[in-house]
């Protein structure tokens, strides 16, 4: 396990219940997009967050944390990122990361702050000016969840299509509603020649999974940190 000193530049909300962090390690390290670092409380107390900045620019370090007050996890990593000015992280870590060697169209798909995972990846794609189509699905709950919209709706292009998804939208909401997982099924009836990158809540991720594989993804072709904690065949 290898151990970054890193010292804690900012802290900021982006919604109600998601925070912003800005680390700067002493010694910048390199990464893949799409891995995660461990946040050290204690000795027996290491808590990953996936890395939501691109290794493209390696100087600082971007976290998105999200969980309410009510949440013990989160919240207590936000308290001790807020209680010291340096910190001690380690890592990297995970195998989901950007697969260097493929040149398949790739879609990404996270839901709520598994977006972190998926946004390094988006980031990183883009900035080597990746020649293939990317997609970036968010689904969220609602709209008061979505942070960084019209961020990502300005990189809309010909080679980049971003679609955030909302469950339960307001009646001004313009966009997709539903289910993220269908949005990505019903844009795309054969996932053959794509590759596959997500990120959420384990059951969704591994939903995700089966009805992607069953849509013709191939099982090489799909990459998920969640996968590494799944009995998978």
């Amino acid at each position: 396990m290898i151990l970054h000193q890193c010292e804690v530049v900012e802290i900021r909300p982006l919604t109600e219940f998601v925070q912003q962090v800005k680390l700067k390690p002493a010694v910048p390290f390199d990464f893949i997009a799409g891995q995660y670092i461990e946040l050290i409380l204690s000795e027996s107390d290491k808590r990953p967050f996936s890395i939501a900045s691109s290794p493209v620019d390696n100087q600082y370090i971007e976290l998105q944390i999200g969980g309410s007050v009510q949440d013990d996890y989160t919240s207590a990593a936000l308290e001790h990122l807020r209680e010291n000015k340096q910190v001690t992280i380690a890592g990297p870590s995970g195998s989901a990361g950007l697969q260097a060697n493929k040149t398949e169209p790739v879609i990404l798909m996270a839901g709520g702050t598994g977006f972190s995972y998926t946004r390094s990846i988006a980031l990183t794609l883009l900035a080597n000016k990746f020649d293939a189509p990317i997609y970036l699905y968010w689904g969220l709950r609602n709209q008061a969840a979505a942070y960084e919209l019209e961020f990502w709706q300005h990189k809309n292009s010909q080679q980049f299509t971003f679609i955030p998804v909302i469950e339960n939208p307001n009646d001004d909401w313009l966009g997709r509603t539903g289910n993220v997982i269908d949005a990505v099924l019903s844009d795309f009836p054969s996932l053959q020649n794509y590759q596959v990158y997500s990120a959420g809540r384990f059951e969704m991720v591994g939903k995700a999974r089966g009805a992607f594989l069953n849509q013709g993804l191939d099982k090489k072709n799909i990459f998920a940190d969640a996968f590494a904690f799944m009995d998978l065949d």
